[in-house]
């Protein structure tokens, strides 16, 4: 089975190279040395500190693994090819909430650097799905838990 795309952004990119540097370089020699000093404390079995250095650790493997992962099959949008003309992955979007008459502005991104309450929306999220495609003045219905959400596009950049 192949495995899913990451998309990203070139700023999501660039973190997440960052994020795995950070990782390898600085976090794994951390807790190498929290480790040794846990050892030097003598008997293993009732150590509290190399038990959670050891957690850590896995921790940290895990996160890397993840991020190689990720980066593996990476997809990268070229923000600057974006027509403007239509939503799409690195589109920002200025939406009209038509019920309680708000505007929202979102950047759709991939799931990997979606932060909602930062105005970065996964392209895989029910708003997202809808708006990608979509042009300046059309509707979208989003189902949500608490009913149907209708969003006007009111600007894309």
């Amino acid at each position: 089975m192949a495995e899913k795309k990451t998309v990203l952004t070139y700023e999501g990119l660039k973190n997440l190279e960052e994020e795995l540097q950070e990782l390898k370089v600085v976090r794994r020699k951390d807790v190498a040395n929290k480790i040794k000093e846990a050892r030097s404390q003598g008997d293993l079995s009732e150590n509290a500190e190399y038990d959670a250095a050891k957690e850590e650790q896995a921790e940290i493997e895990a996160r890397i693994a993840q991020i190689e992962k990720m980066l593996r099959n990476v997809e990268v949008i070229d923000e600057e090819e974006l027509d403007g003309d239509t939503v799409g992955v690195g589109s920002k979007v200025k939406v009209l909430d038509i019920e309680y008459n708000e505007e929202f502005e979102y950047t759709i991104v991939g799931s990997t650097e979606a932060d909602p309450v930062g105005g970065r929306i996964s392209n895989e999220s029910p708003l997202g799905v809808a708006l990608l495609s979509r042009r300046v003045g059309e509707t979208v219905i989003v189902d949500a838990p608490q009913g149907q959400l209708k969003y006007q596009i009111v600007e894309i950049g």
